[in-house]
């Protein structure tokens, strides 16, 4: 891992505690409220850096860019969005590797599993019978 500056290793420590992930704005109240004297810009800039690493997923959602930290290897891992109630669910499974290698070995597509979204219904929601 590559050296991290105080400020980087504070965004991915609050990172890691949002299970659920996280936008830029509300990392930095966070921030502030554990005492982190840190700017929006900065997280902005920090989070990249981290996405970069590939310590987090950035996702591009109607609302802005979320965040959501990852400690699993590229190709293993996605995201799955909720169309209905919007929570975004961070999953980890081998077999859509699988689907990415395939992409690019029969199709010459490479997809990028860090930035790649799904969207469909979660199991609560699914429940419901709401489409």
């Amino acid at each position: 891992m590559a050296y991290m500056t105080k400020q980087q290793q504070a965004v991915l420590a609050c990172i890691r505690g949002c299970a659920d992930g996280v936008g830029a704005a509300e990392l930095t109240e966070l921030l502030h409220r554990q005492g982190e004297a840190v700017g929006l810009t900065t997280v902005y800039r920090q989070l990249e850096r981290l996405a970069q690493q590939g310590l987090v997923h950035k996702a591009v959602t109607d609302q802005g860019a979320y965040y959501q930290y990852c400690g699993h290897d590229e190709g293993s891992c996605f995201l799955l969005k909720c169309e209905k109630c919007g929570c975004i669910r961070h999953l980890d499974c081998s077999h859509l590797g699988e689907l990415y290698q395939h992409l690019e070995r029969e199709h010459h597509f490479r997809i990028d599993p860090r930035r790649t979204l799904f969207y469909g219904l979660c199991e609560s929601c699914g429940r419901e019978g709401n489409v």
